[in-house]
């Protein structure tokens, strides 16, 4: 695909979601995304979030979401979350969290569906009940990635994915003459998703490069 079909294809992507007929929610994902890019922070494509409100979608259990971008991200994930179920969303930044339970609220979902910790990913994932959640989304350094794989596999229900943002960098972890940490602690997270017990991996060319770990049931 030439660089312009596909800057073609993502236009008419995120034009066909502005066409969903949920106007509040929109306008709440335009706030949200604004206000991720005054932060500073790395927000989903359009593309890439309606795949988690499509996975979302996909099941009973609920959602974790583990990202400074909580309202862009839990936006999406709300969109498909079933009614009976909710979100916990993880982040050391209460401020991140405040603008994102304000965006929930504005997007018009009722502070039961969500809840907030606001601690590192790694230091409370372990206190989450295990088989519990039927999607669990890590936006987290590379170099946490590992822990973050070991801790938030546990916690999926039978079908359930944990998704891996950002995993892939771009592609430049196939890149032999790249040694740095961060590099390095991607590739350990890549071959770690490939020697987990009834896993199903799919890798994904979207954004940052994307990694979807599945446990079959």
């Amino acid at each position: 695909m030439s660089d312009s079909a596909f800057s073609s294809l993502n236009e008419y992507i995120s034009t066909a979601a502005g066409r969903s007929g949920q106007p509040e929610l929109q306008a709440a994902l335009d706030a949200a995304r604004a206000d991720a890019d005054e932060y500073g922070l790395s927000a989903p494509s359009v593309a890439l979030g309606s795949l988690l409100g499509t996975l979302a979608a996909s099941g009973e259990g609920g959602a974790v979401a583990m990202t400074p971008a909580a309202g862009v991200v839990g936006l999406h994930i709300l969109a498909g979350l079933p009614e009976k179920s909710n979100l916990t969303c993880i982040d050391p930044e209460a401020d991140h969290q405040a603008r994102a339970k304000a965006t929930f609220r504005d997007a018009g979902f009722g502070p039961s569906r969500t809840r907030f910790l606001p601690s590192r990913p790694l230091d409370v994932l372990g206190r989450l009940a295990t088989e519990s959640y039927h999607l669990v989304v890590a936006d987290v350094e590379a170099v946490d990635l590992p822990a973050a794989i070991e801790a938030a596999w546990p916690l999926l229900t039978p079908g359930g994915t944990l998704v891996l943002l950002g995993s892939l960098l771009d592609g430049t972890l196939v890149d032999g003459s790249r040694t740095d940490r961060i590099t390095t602690a991607a590739r350990e997270a890549d071959a770690l998703v490939d020697t987990l017990e009834g896993a199903l991996v799919t890798r994904l060319p979207l954004d940052a490069g994307v990694t979807l770990v599945t446990r079959v049931q």
